[in-house]
C-alpha cells in the first residue's frame, strides 16, 4: 500500500532578518538615550569641579608664585619655582608645627578609636531603652555645630565664670580659682583634644555599632563554648570581621583631625604662643597675618602631601596584614 509522503518542512536554519535601516534624516534613538544620563549628572560634576578641583589647582599655582597683597590686587604674580617651599623647609618654626601636628593627630585618633569602640560595644549590650537613649545622645552631640560646641567649651573653661573652675574650687582645689586655662599651653592643648574627641566619637561609635550588628551571633557563641574571654573574642572574632570598617573610620578620623582648624581658630588662634598651632592654622597665619599667600598655599600643599602619606602607609600596612592572614 503506497504511503503518503508529507511535504517537506521549511529548513531549520532560517535566514537572519536584517535590522531595518533608519529612515534618512533620523538618528538612532539609542544614542540619545545613552547621552541623557550624562546630561543629567553634568551640572553636579561641573559644580564639583568648580568648588573642589579649581581651588586645589589655584592653590598649587599660588604656591609656585610670588603672591602677596600687591599681587592679589593687581593679579600680576611672578613664578618663583620652589622658592616658597625652600623657605618653609628652612624655617625651624615650620618643623615644630609639623611635629605638633602629628602629635595632635595621634592623640586624637587613638582616643577617638578607643572610646568609640568601647561605646559601640557598650551600646550593643544594652537593652532597647538604654540603647535608644545612648544613640540619641550621640546623634545630638554629633549634630551640634562646630562653632557652637567650641563656644560652649570656651565658657566651660572660662577663668572667671567657667563651671570647671567653680566645680574644682567647690571640692577644695583653691588653686583653680580663676585659673586661666587658655593662657597655659598644655592646658589649652588638652582642652582642644577633649573638644575634638567629644565631637568625633559619636560618628565613629555609631558607625562601629552599625557594623557590630552584622557579626553573626553564632561566632560569639562558638568562641564562648571554646572558653574565649571578652578580649579574646574581640581580637579573634570582632576585629577581623570589622577590619574594613575600622580602616574606614580610622582614615576618616585621620583626615578630620589632621585638618582641624575651626576649633583651634575660634578658641585660641593657635596660642598661647604656638602651643596649639598645627599646619592648617600655620597656613592661615602665614596668609592673613603676614600677607604671604604664597607661603600659606605652600603650607597647605605640604599638609595635603603629609596627610596622604600617612594614609598610604597605613593602607599598605593593613593590606599587608590581610595578605599574611589569608
Amino acid at each position: 500500500m503506497p504511503v503518503a509522503v508529507e511535504p517537506t518542512s521549511a529548513p531549520r536554519t532560517a535566514r537572519r532578518r536584517q535590522a531595518p535601516r533608519p529612515a534618512a534624516g533620523r538618528k538612532p534613538a539609542g544614542r540619545a538615550h545613552g547621552l541623557w544620563p550624562y546630561a543629567l549628572i553634568a551640572p553636579a560634576i561641573g559644580g564639583m569641579l568648580y568648588l573642589l578641583v579649581y581651588p586645589l589647582v589655584r592653590a598649587v599655582l599660588i604656591s609656585f608664585q610670588d603672591f602677596r597683597l600687591r599681587q592679589l590686587i593687581s593679579g600680576n604674580a611672578e613664578f618663583v619655582g620652589l622658592r616658597n617651599y625652600r623657605t618653609l623647609l628652612a624655617d625651624p618654626r615650620f618643623w615644630e608645627v609639623v611635629r605638633r601636628t602629628f602629635l595632635f593627630m595621634a592623640i586624637n585618633v587613638v582616643l577617638i578609636m578607643v572610646i568609640a569602640t568601647l561605646v559601640a560595644l557598650m551600646v550593643e549590650r544594652l537593652r532597647r531603652v538604654g540603647r535608644t537613649v545612648v544613640l540619641c545622645s550621640l546623634v545630638l552631640a554629633w549634630a551640634m555645630p562646630v562653632v557652637a560646641a567650641t563656644t560652649v567649651f570656651q565658657w566651660l573653661f572660662h577663668s572667671e565664670f567657667g563651671i570647671v573652675n567653680w566645680a574644682l574650687t567647690s571640692i577644695g582645689l583653691d588653686s583653680f580659682e580663676r585659673y586661666p586655662w587658655f593662657a597655659n599651653g598644655t592646658a589649652a592643648f588638652a582642652i582642644l583634644v577633649t573638644l575634638i574627641v567629644w565631637q568625633s566619637v559619636p560618628f565613629a561609635a555609631i558607625t562601629l555599632y552599625s557594623a557590630l550588628t552584622t557579626v553573626p551571633l553564632e561566632l560569639y557563641e562558638s568562641a564562648r563554648l571554646d572558653g574565649a574571654g571578652a578580649g579574646r573574642i574581640f581580637r579573634s572574632v570582632t576585629f577581623p570581621m570589622l577590619r574594613p570598617i575600622f580602616l574606614l573610620v580610622f582614615s576618616l578620623e585621620v583626615i578630620w583631625t589632621f585638618k582641624a582648624f575651626v576649633q583651634i581658630w575660634v578658641m585660641t588662634r593657635g596660642g598661647p604662643g604656638d602651643a596649639t598651632t598645627i599646619l592648617p592654622v600655620y597656613a592661615v597665619q602665614s596668609a592673613l597675618s603676614s600677607q604671604r599667600y604664597d607661603l600659606g598655599s605652600a603650607a597647605s600643599m605640604i599638609t595635603v602631601v603629609l596627610m596622604s602619606g600617612v594614609l598610604v602607609l597605613y593602607f599598605r600596612q593593613m593590606f599587608r596584614q590581610e595578605d599574611e592572614t589569608r
